[in-house]
């Protein structure tokens, strides 16, 4: 049996000029360090290997000088492939400066690629990308003016638009793993993530490369348990032992048994954010939460709605995910992101955005960098600094509902929650809200045309996507309209009617939020005067977004009148009532049902004009019956 283990200088030595590397990790999960830190060394004492390509779908760096920054040397790399850049500055410079060719495509588009490069396939068809700067009528993800080769192509089939990824040839993996036996077999049990691994040592073994693999430990041959092999010994050439500093679980933690998930950790695990600007939006944020739902979470300022949600005892009542693979459970945050605790599963990168682009998702909530007046979004590229899209643009485009996160401007905004209301003390030096967005990411025409609900967060106000641009919905309190939101904005938003965020976002007790995405206070919106047979329903400041909720309120209200021998009058308050147009006509069938088995007459009212308005299109019928009071209503009864 051959012995596959040997140096990091040696497994460096297979590397040769010209090769095409692919590299494992995300963020500063799973990256191996001390393959790339070989390949390093040898190229600033040799001057070899050179011009290699590099291609990676998550980003793997610290922002600083580990993972593929160690790479970036001039006259390493010449042409680089990649879904995030933001924490590999280093190449990133290298190919703002046209010094590489460089294209950013879609995460999890280079991530389902593997299997298909894997498989011998000519490349990939999938939507993802269109009408973002990945799109080739946008500029096909290329970085500079140097980066000709077409890496994306618009096709049509069947009469509809799609783009082609074609396949790369990869000549060389650089993976991790936890635990190698002399025969190569690799097992994963303390690492956070499996990632691409498995896809990536099939790309390249059948492409006749080299795979090399670093762990923590040996084993001897054949003595590793099979179904905990996840890179199979066939598909492995070199293993390396690594030193412990490059083999970190993550560029923050230096291990946790809860990210392994072998174990669950107790509650609380994760201490409760400050209540600060960050808070006010991830609080605002979970508002939104699907119950039952599936969720995904992205890096920065949305990882705080994960908080959020365990602070107010509702990660029981959905599913967050993470685009590495993760499901279930808790995720961590900064350079522990991709980690989380107490998951349900964790999978494959590939099938986690399978499951993503098909629509798997209920909702998700992803940073807002810059937006304009058209609902477009760029994270991906400002001026000079080249951050990337990362797995923004598969989840953004196919989840059911999204909610951009975001401060309202950047570089030095100063903000404080004092007496339940927003201090701005120092205004940011950057807007975000311009007349057109730099790249876009996300396309909010094409989230418009296809009735893609998208709401934008901010600390100081909330924007929802109409056809017709950015609309203001609600504002903080504290708040100066004129001063605060629309002096610091490039372009005026629509502006009709305006609501209050609601207070108890700003203030420092739990908001309590259970109670309103779990309906438990339903009973008591439901009240009957039997004597007079009249029955209030009071949906003031509730909000309705799926089919089971319409229907938990009918059979309520049928359990209500059900024993009645006579109709009763019904007085509703629709008030701060808040429905997803996707299911409107479901909340008309349950209503027009209930009117036609208990209800004599019905009054509805509500403050806002929008809502009265609203409501004479789902009851056409009952126009007249729609009032702006209590009073009017009750008075139309009597």
């Amino acid at each position: 049996m051959l012995n596959k283990v040997v140096s990091a200088a040696d497994a460096a030595a297979l590397v040769k000029d010209g090769d095409t590397l692919t590299t494992s990790g995300f963020v500063g999960i799973g990256v191996p360090d001390e393959l790339l830190a070989a390949i390093e060394t040898r190229f600033l004492e040799t001057g070899n290997p050179r011009d290699l390509s590099l291609v990676f779908a998550a980003g793997q760096g610290d922002g600083k000088t580990r993972g593929l920054n160690r790479l970036g040397h001039d006259g390493l790399l010449s042409r680089v492939v990649g879904g995030h850049w933001g924490l590999i500055p280093k190449v990133a410079a290298l190919a703002v400066a046209g010094k590489i060719k460089g294209w950013n495509l879609p995460q999890g588009c280079i991530s389902q690629l593997y299997r298909d490069i894997a498989a011998g396939k000519p490349g990939m068809l999938s939507r993802v990308g269109l009408e973002t700067f990945v799109d080739p009528r946008q500029g096909g993800g290329a970085i500079n003016d140097i980066s000709t080769e077409p890496q994306v192509e618009l096709m049509e089939i069947g009469g509809e638009e799609m783009l082609f990824y074609p396949a790369q040839r990869l000549t060389v993996a650089l993976l991790r793993g936890t635990t190698a036996d002399e025969a190569g077999n690799v097992t994963m049990e303390r690492e956070a993530l499996t990632i691409d691994n498995l896809a990536q040592a099939m790309a390249v073994k059948n492409a006749g490369g080299v795979v090399i693999v670093q762990v923590e430990r040996i084993a001897r041959a054949r003595t590793l348990p099979a179904r905990d092999v996840h890179i199979p010994g066939i598909l492995v050439d070199a293993v390396v032992v690594a030193k412990p500093e490059n083999h970190v679980q993550t560029y923050a933690t230096a291990f946790n048994q809860g990210f392994t998930n072998r174990m669950r950790t107790p509650s609380g695990e994760i201490p409760p954010m400050p209540l600060d600007a960050r808070k006010v939006i991830a609080r605002r944020c979970a508002f939104e939460l699907p119950v039952n739902g599936v969720v995904n979470l992205g890096i920065g300022m949305p990882e705080g709605v994960a908080g959020v949600a365990a602070e107010e005892g509702l990660l029981e009542h959905m599913t967050l995910t993470a685009e590495p693979g993760v499901i279930g459970g808790q995720p961590a945050s900064g350079l522990d992101f991709g980690a989380a605790v107490n998951t349900d599963a964790v999978i494959p990168q590939s099938n986690q955005f399978d499951f993503y682009d098909g629509g798997g998702l209920d909702m998700t909530c992803l940073g807002l960098a810059q937006a304009d007046r058209y609902g477009n979004v760029n994270v991906s590229r400002f001026g000079p600094r080249l951050a990337g899209a990362g797995g923004f643009i598969n989840i953004s485009q196919n989840a059911r509902a999204v909610v951009f996160a975001g401060t309202f401007t950047a570089q030095g905004l100063e903000v404080a929650v004092s007496d339940g209301a927003i201090e701005i003390h120092r205004e940011g030096q950057s807007r975000k809200f311009l007349e057109e967005v730099e790249q876009i990411t996300f396309s909010g025409a094409r989230a418009a045309r296809l009735g893609q609900p998208v709401t934008y967060v901010t600390e100081r106000c909330v924007f929802e996507l109409t056809a017709e641009g950015l609309k203001l919905i609600e504002i903080a309190p504290g708040v100066d309209l004129d001063r605060d939101i629309l002096a610091q904005m490039a372009v005026r938003p629509i502006i009709e009617e305006v609501a209050v965020m609601d207070v108890r976002i700003f203030q420092p007790a739990e908001m309590d939020l259970r109670t309103d995405l779990l309906h438990l206070d339903l009973p008591d919106r439901v009240a009957l005067d039997p004597e007079n047979h009249q029955l209030f329903l009071n949906f003031e400041k509730m909000r309705v977004r799926s089919r089971a909720e319409v229907d938990r309120v009918g059979h309520l209200v049928a359990e209500t009148c059900a024993p009645l021998e006579q109709r009763v009058d019904v007085v509703v308050n629709y008030d701060g009532f808040r429905i997803d147009e996707m299911i409107e006509t479901d909340w008309a069938r349950m209503v027009a049902s209930l009117t036609e088995r208990y209800y004599r007459e019905v009054s509805r009212y509500s403050g806002s004009a929008f809502m009265r308005m609203k409501l004479g299109k789902v009851f056409p019928e009952a126009r007249t019956h729609i009032f702006e009071t209590s009073d009017q209503a009750r008075r139309f009864l009597d």
